[in-house]
């Protein structure tokens, strides 16, 4: 284990040089937040490729605004808000899928019969039967640990609507899946 990996570069010190213009000290930014970056945007948009796309433009609005970026605020909940919104808005451009798409995809899930899959194909179809903001919550709460607060910060709702729509989600992601219960 390198002294590197044991003690990572202080993010403000990394923050302050790439608004220098050190874009080694951007890249190592981009390093460190890239797979909570993703999260967040995968929690927003249900396809990996949007998510990808949400990430990769957040970066490159980030890495524009960094001049306006306050030093003594924290880099990653600034960065998770960039890509909230970089999501949402790709989820805003994408809203319109012909339906035709959204049964092939589901028709290539009732192939394999087993039991798992049945269940992920299920719980895939009830999360994307949720509104968005709710879909959003619980998956940002339940599956990425994300704090309430985090939540309300990065998709800039009141901490109490966050908790609120985790609780909505969760009733609606039951009574979704009830039948599974009897199964």
């Amino acid at each position: 284990m390198t002294d590197q990996s044991r003690n990572p570069p202080d993010e403000r010190v990394l923050t302050a040089a790439a608004q220098r213009g050190d874009q080694a000290a951007f890249g190592m930014l981009v390093q460190l937040h890239a797979k909570r970056a993703y999260a967040v945007a995968r929690a927003i948009v249900t396809v990996h490729e949007d998510a990808e796309d949400a990430v990769q433009e957040a970066f490159v609005r980030a890495y524009q605004a960094l001049d306006r970026f306050n030093l003594e605020q924290s880099f990653g909940p600034w960065l998770n808000r960039i890509v909230a919104n970089a999501a949402l808005d790709l989820a805003r451009r994408r809203k319109v899928r012909t339906t035709d798409e959204l049964h092939e995809s589901l028709a290539g899930s009732f192939r394999d019969p087993g039991e798992a899959d049945e269940l992920r194909r299920r719980l895939g179809e009830a999360l994307a039967q949720l509104p968005e903001r709710m879909r959003s919550v619980l998956v940002l709460h339940d599956i990425e640990g994300f704090a309430h607060s985090e939540i309300g910060k990065t998709l800039g709702i009141p901490e109490g609507t966050a908790r609120s729509d985790l609780h909505h989600a969760r009733q609606r992601l039951r009574g979704m899946l009830r039948d599974l219960r009897n199964d």
